[in-house]
């Protein structure tokens, strides 16, 4: 007989909570195989693809799309050893502690049991959801004896139909709750009755179109307060980590005008050759790593519970990039042991898993020092706030075209505003400076680095 396992939120790592169910992947009836991913969800971090440990027919699932669940909460239930749905659920088999039906870790979570989750309020949803689907047959009721209608019947509203909502794009459910856009009652123009972003801007539309004035005009309740967006996701989690950033580090900032004209010739030079193209992104984290190899101060991090300042053996660094989900950082392993061409492949590569909203937990943490090219939004310099709990980041202005004195003579070379945000518990001014010099120094003068390799 088959047996119903229970297969529970995972702990996603990193800390986290909670996660939203952004979309199901299978239904009620359906088939899966172990590991098969079965919802998509959507934490502070990223978007991730929820695999199941067991194999066999989902007989439930837990939670509508959108509602947030903490871990631990049900996901699905799975009849193991099924090839179909069966006509009632089984009763689900008792997970005692040490029995070994307890799902093995999946691969690629980490879990962390130094501390409890915490509990967070769920969403309330509806019992249809709240509870196991029933599957078996309803026993007939008593036919009773019909009554005479006092009024005319009020038609009913239009069912919203059930089962998945046909749409593939994150961008378009995203657009559609951000809207107030139920998904369910739309009718997609593409293939299938998929979804697309047009069907949900007519819908928008037509919500914001202005109703016809009443018969009788009433004055409108004026509301005094504006509109209301939810710090949550991946908003919540930068407004989080930047508060506890100003609320523990004591941070200063230093900057420099530096002349880049040589660093872009460099780069001009390099790309010239053939191969993969190096970004200037790739050019100043090589700088950084080995400024870093100069003043390992700055790669270190606070142990305020041991009072102790932890200097960290390998460089992994952030940069800074911009999606459609918000600001993210992703981290790039062991960045002193890449040359250009193998940074700005990395750089591309995370940059392009970012945009998708795929990237995993573990490659938005862990880092060990930031650098945040903000040049690409076209000013000049900033104050940047640490990437908590690191000890510093740098900040790169764009690179334009000033008058600078060069050789004793004023001339028109590139210049870009570099900005020093430091941790003051792990190092003075005279330490950031001297990091800050040698990094403007590489980039007037490239072969700085290469005498310093």
């Amino acid at each position: 007989m088959p047996q119903v396992m229970e297969f529970k939120l995972p702990d996603l790592g990193e800390g986290l909570t909670e996660a939203e169910i952004v979309r199901w992947l299978v239904a009620v009836g359906d088939v899966v195989a172990i590991d098969q991913p079965v919802v998509e969800v959507e934490t502070a971090k990223a978007m991730v693809e929820v695999p199941c440990p067991y194999g066999g027919v989902v007989t439930a699932r837990f939670g509508e799309e959108g509602t947030e669940l903490p871990v631990g909460a049900p996901l699905i239930t799975v009849a193991v050893g099924a090839s179909s749905l069966p006509e009632a659920p089984a009763a689900q088999a008792a997970e005692a502690e040490g029995s070994g039906n307890v799902p093995r870790p999946l691969i690629g979570y980490g879990e962390d049991h130094s501390r409890p989750a915490r509990r967070r309020r769920v969403r309330p949803v509806t019992a249809a959801v709240s509870a196991p689907v029933a599957v078996a047959p309803v026993a007939p009721v008593a036919p009773v004896a019909p009554v005479a209608p006092v009024a005319p019947a009020v038609p009913a509203a239009p069912a919203v139909p059930a089962g998945p909502v046909p749409v593939i794009s994150p961008l378009v459910r995203k657009l559609a709750k951000d809207g107030g856009v139920d998904l369910r009652a739309l009718k997609g123009s593409g293939p299938e009755g998929l979804i697309l972003r047009a069907d949900v801007e007519a819908a928008l539309a037509a919500l914001r179109a202005p109703e016809p004035a009443p018969a009788a005009p009433v004055a409108p309740a004026v509301s005094a307060q504006g509109e209301r967006i939810p710090l949550k996701g991946v908003r919540g989690a930068v407004a989080e980590k930047l508060s506890r950033s100003r609320r523990e580090i004591p941070d200063a900032t230093c900057w420099v005008d530096a002349d880049a004209t040589e660093l872009m010739a460099a780069r001009a030079a390099m790309n010239a050759v053939g191969g993969p193209k190096i970004s200037v992104l790739a050019l100043l984290a090589r700088i950084c790593t080995a400024a870093l190899a100069r003043y390992p101060e700055l790669n270190s991090t606070v142990d305020l519970a041991a009072k102790e300042i932890v200097r960290l053996p390998s460089v992994h660094l952030g940069f800074a990039a911009q999606t459609e989900r918000g600001l993210v950082v992703p981290v790039v392993r062991d960045a002193q042991h890449r040359n250009p061409e193998s940074l700005s492949a990395e750089f591309a590569r995370l940059t392009e898993i970012a945009r998708a909203g795929k990237l995993a937990p573990a490659d938005l943490t862990g880092g060990t020092f930031t650098l945040n090219n903000y040049g690409v939004f076209g000013v000049d310099g900033s104050t940047p706030i640490i990437n908590h709990p690191e000890a510093a980041m740098l900040g790169v202005g764009r690179i334009i075209d000033k008058p600078w004195v060069h050789e004793g003579q004023l001339a028109v070379r590139k210049v870009v505003q570099l900005s020093l945000t430091f941790d003051h518990r792990v190092c003075d001014g005279g330490t950031a400076g001297g990091f800050l010099r040698y990094v403007a120094d590489c980039v007037e003068s490239p072969a700085v680095l290469l005498r310093s390799l």
